[in-house]
């Protein structure tokens, strides 16, 4: 039975120098620009039918002038900003959010592996278990988040048919915490730690599951339909009327103002939608195969330190929590 990631190629944060303008300025991968491709060029070849009727047809064809004021697209262009605004914050709050959930993951499952080092010295084999279990809760997680069934590597070494209950279990994380304070509790039974220590432990499971459960209301629960769907709507509106507005003063030039405008606004709001869960495998989501690898390596590491561990590198300083 298959315990370690899926080999699908994660996606994860991409590292850049935000001091150097020529190295990313035009980059495609995690721009956006492939995702609002499609419908920035509807925009342009849009404008450049309003613009050719409004150049090349006389008055008397079309019967109307094709040029309308700007005072209300002004008006709603202000509303429109704001409701971006909106949008990529409450997104991006989200984002953050989640990446201190994985920080304080990272925490705790250090937490678990000090005081199993120094508490549990007196029975290794439930040393041994417990740091094991505990380096595959993030594994865990990140495939419960992502609709997976896998563990850490590591989990080669514990038992398998406990390894096959837990890849067969409705919510990893969960069975994994059990397994966790399983051995805390077998470790007090066998009076090698007290209760206040087995207290201890029972405190960083608990938050173990709750940051695990505070991830899933973040990948549960989406902008509200309502909102986005007028979000949506009111960008389309404003985006096919620009050329109404630009084609008299502008003229031809109307092709590059409504293509500008276009370009910025369907921008903004696909990098809300790509934030707003950042469990998931876009360029822009959280790299938490990398902080798996990260807790398992520093957990692996306490339990056998004479043994070195390889630490994994992303270059922009993630691997640390």
């Amino acid at each position: 039975m298959a315990n370690v990631v899926a080999a699908r190629k994660f996606g994860g944060m991409i590292s850049y120098n935000p001091h150097d303008w020529r190295s990313h300025l035009l980059d495609i991968r995690g721009s956006m620009l492939p995702e609002i491709m499609g419908r920035v060029a509807l925009c342009v070849g849009w404008s450049v039918l309003v613009t050719a009727a409004h150049e090349l047809l006389p008055p008397w064809i079309h019967g109307f002038s094709l040029s309308v004021p700007s005072t209300v697209h002004t008006l709603i262009g202000t509303a429109l900003g704001l409701l971006l605004v909106f949008r990529t914050n409450s997104s991006y709050d989200k984002f953050w959010e989640g990446r201190k959930l994985w920080g304080g993951m990272v925490n705790e499952c250090r937490n678990l592996a000090r005081q199993a080092t120094t508490l549990l010295t007196a029975a290794p084999e439930l040393q041994r278990e417990l740091i094991l279990w505990t380096a595959s809760f993030p594994y865990a997680a990140m495939s419960a988040l992502r609709g997976a069934k896998a563990l850490a590597p590591s989990s080669k070494d514990l038992p398998q048919a406990d390894v096959g209950a837990v890849l067969a279990a409705q919510h990893m994380p969960l069975a994994v915490a059990q397994r966790i304070s399983r051995a805390a509790v077998t470790a007090r039974n066998r009076q090698v730690i007290s209760d206040q220590m087995l207290m201890l432990f029972d405190q960083n499971v608990n938050l173990l599951i709750d940051y695990i459960g505070a991830c899933e209301r973040i990948h549960k629960t989406p902008i509200p339909f309502a909102y986005m769907v007028h979000l949506r709507r009111a960008l389309i509106l404003y985006c096919f009327t620009l050329p109404f507005v630009l084609v008299e003063p502008l003229h031809w030039w109307t092709v590059g103002g409504t293509l500008l405008v276009a370009f910025v606004f369907f921008g903004i709001e696909e990098i809300g939608v790509e934030i707003e869960d950042p469990f998931g495998f876009d360029e822009n989501d959280l790299p938490l195969e990398r902080f798996c690898q990260t807790i398992e390596g520093n957990l692996l590491a306490v339990m056998d330190p004479a043994e070195p561990k390889p630490w994994p590198t992303s270059g922009n300083g993630d691997e640390q929590n």
